[in-house]
């Protein structure tokens, strides 16, 4: 853990981090550092983001009443309907598909968010990124072992390939690696901006390459892009005020687990640690079930929010809980009609930011833009191909998204910026990590470091922990438990301590990042 009385900042690359110290001190604010990291992200963790993805933050300028959130999520082309897929004979979105990549969203937002609300320039925010993507980086250990074990899903990619497997291996750790077509990009995006993207050469070749694929993106749906301003969703918890982006991201699935746990003690000494995975795994359930049936672009499909945010809807999952063994999750019967980056930065003025990047699946959807190396991110797998489901695929319509961006207020002020890393396990994460903060009264570093578990898709996996028994009592209980094969997720986090005003910044040990202050 990193204290500060100025400023500090967390990411997951340390160029990031030293980034976005950088940009501090070059008299931008929180808005600059962040999107200035993210970029350098995009370069140096090209597996996890890139600027062929989405992004979404939650910005809280000092002494504002409330915190501006930001939606950079693509949309589907316009000519992309179920009706469309079934006559082509197509059942699934697959990873790889061009139909999984919505128009890229995260240049749009940072365009957006850093004109209504940076100090530098566009082109001063992204001379790091540029910098690294021209002269090189140095791949660095968990990027590198990341790297290799995906270096399968690109041997079927030759464009991508030739970038991330030159010579047809994926780049070591300690190796340095270049992009310059990346690079030359960015330069025009530096140059020309929002448009210098959406429009233009990079768009025509962005657009040339997702048809050749077989996509349906026109040059249309880039001039469309845009991101939007939305209002935060929140509940109280533990005294504090947590606050999360609405639908169609999976923020409102970590509220309504938080809002049941604000019923329980998990402080209590005689929960045990077989006791707390199995509420948190019988919660997960039953949020992302809903998740699963419910959420979708409030463009297209009004997710209930206000009653799955209930004191009713918190109550009927409490009562779901059966200690003693493992529950099929079901949908409220009141409702039933109806791989990624994080940076946070908390500036010298008090600015706080949560900032959320990603490409999706690992290296997303493998598919590279030929003459501007912009690797497409594959969100659009979220989307359902079964008309009338609320994430039902849809000309111009966001699909579910598992990036969000959290926030901590108490009294009106911001307290923390925070997120999760781990694609489907962010809600999860967000109760998960202040849980182990409030409940459990860890340290921000502590609440990082602790052993994660996650209930999904019908399996609980566990990160190692010394009670070689706990896999067993978990099975007991009916829980397909067992041993996480990888590490679950990462995070950030800066707490900032209400009497004294010092921060305390942390960076999840799972990857490569670090904490930093001023």
């Amino acid at each position: 853990m990193v204290y500060s009385a100025r400023a500090a900042v967390a990411t997951s690359h340390p160029l990031a981090s030293v980034t976005a110290i950088d940009m501090l001190r070059r008299g931008g604010n929180a808005v600059d550092a962040a999107i200035a990291a993210i970029a350098v992200q995009c370069v140096v963790e090209p597996h996890q983001t890139g600027i062929g993805g989405d992004c979404f933050a939650l910005y809280m300028p000092k002494g504002a009443a409330a915190p501006i959130g930001l939606s950079g999520a693509g949309r589907a082309p316009e000519a992309a309907d179920p009706a469309w897929f079934a006559a082509h004979g197509i059942p699934e979105l697959a990873l790889d598909s061009p139909h999984a990549v919505t128009v890229p969203g995260a240049v749009a937002g940072w365009c957006r968010l850093l004109a209504d609300h940076g100090r530098l320039s566009l082109a001063t925010v992204l001379e790091p990124a540029i910098r690294c993507a021209r002269d090189g980086y140095v791949v660095q250990p968990v990027v590198g072992l990341d790297w290799s074990m995906e270096a399968p899903i690109l041997a079927g990619h030759p464009m991508a390939a030739s970038v991330f497997l030159p010579d047809g291996r994926p780049i070591p750790s300690g190796a340095v690696h270049r992009q310059p077509l990346l690079a030359a990009t960015l330069e025009i995006l530096a140059r020309e901006g929002h448009d210098g993207f959406y429009a233009g050469p990079v768009a025509a070749d962005m657009v040339e390459c997702l048809r050749a694929h077989g996509g349906l993106h026109s040059l249309e749906d880039f001039a469309a892009a845009r991101a939007d301003y939305v209002s935060a969703i929140s509940t109280r918890y533990k005294g504090y005020d947590i606050l999360e982006l609405p639908p169609s991201g999976q923020g409102l699935a970590a509220l309504m687990m938080l809002n049941v746990l604000d019923g329980m003690d998990l402080s209590d000494p005689a929960i045990g640690e077989a006791d707390r995975i199995h509420i948190l795994a019988e919660l997960a359930k039953l949020a992302y079930h809903h998740r699963d049936h419910l959420f979708g672009d409030p463009d297209f499909a009004a997710t209930p929010v206000r009653e799955l945010l209930s004191p009713d809807w918190a109550a009927f999952a409490r009562g779901r809980i059966d200690m003693s063994r493992a529950a099929a999750p079901i949908v409220w019967p009141e409702v039933i009609q109806r791989d990624t980056v994080y940076a946070c930065v908390v500036d010298e003025d008090g600015n706080a930011i949560s900032f959320i990047n990603s490409l999706f699946h690992s290296f997303g959807s493998r598919i590279m833009a030929p003459r501007t190396g912009v690797l497409f991110h594959n969100r659009g797998a979220q989307f359902s191909l079964v008309s009338g489901h609320p994430n039902a695929i849809a000309g111009g319509k966001r699909p579910l998204h598992t990036l969000i961006p959290g926030m901590v207020m108490k009294d009106g002020a911001c307290v923390a910026p925070f997120g999760v890393m781990g694609g489907p396990y962010q809600a999860a994460g967000h109760a998960e990590l202040l849980s182990n903060i409030l409940d459990l009264g860890t340290d921000v570093q502590q609440a990082l470091d602790a052993p994660r578990s996650f209930a999904y898709r019908g399996v609980l996996n566990v990160e190692r922990q010394p009670d070689a028994g706990l896999i067993e009592a978990l099975r007991a209980r009916g829980h397909d438990a067992r041993w996480s094969p990888t590490m679950i997720g990462g995070g950030q986090i800066i707490w900032r301590d209400p009497v004294s005003g010092v921060l305390a910044a942390a960076s999840d040990p799972r990857k490569d990042g670090c904490a930093l202050g001023l």
